[in-house]
């Protein structure tokens, strides 16, 4: 029998719970203590391997310090109902990268800056540079 993969919302609430532990500095081993469970269970929650229940996401929200709703941001069924059934893989590529070192340095490290008038500058910057590398790729 093959293996099943994991539900795409519980792979999705999964990384959310990653992306936010790594933000706060926190390892799996401390989650795991915190929820009284080993860091392999914080990790197959993570992957999305092992579904968490309603009374454990709670209890990770509030260890986490967010609401239980952010674990569904962005979530796949959010965007097939709101694209009418079309599927926009971008998010997933979004919450991907969020879950690599790059992505969470970056999104850290921007979170730091203030000023709104910085932070929309480095994005049209980023924005430029990307725009550049795509068409020295298609040339």
């Amino acid at each position: 029998m093959p293996k099943k993969s994991p539900n795409p919302i519980d792979r999705h609430v999964g990384s959310r719970v990653r992306m936010r532990r790594v933000l706060l500095g926190m390892s799996q081993e401390k989650l795991g203590e915190a929820l009284d469970l080993t860091f392999q269970q914080v990790q197959k929650y993570e992957k999305g391997t092992n579904r968490i229940g309603a009374s454990r996401l709670q209890q990770i929200s509030t260890i986490l310090q967010v609401p239980p709703s952010f674990f569904f941001d962005g979530n796949p069924t959010d965007e097939v109902m709101a694209a009418g059934f079309a599927e926009d893989a971008s998010s997933e590529y979004v919450v991907d990268f969020l879950s690599t070192v790059e992505g969470l340095q970056l999104n850290k490290a921007f979170a730091r800056i203030k000023s709104p008038k910085i932070r929309k500058k480095l994005v049209e910057l980023i924005i430029s540079v990307a725009e550049e590398h795509s068409e020295d790729r298609s040339v």
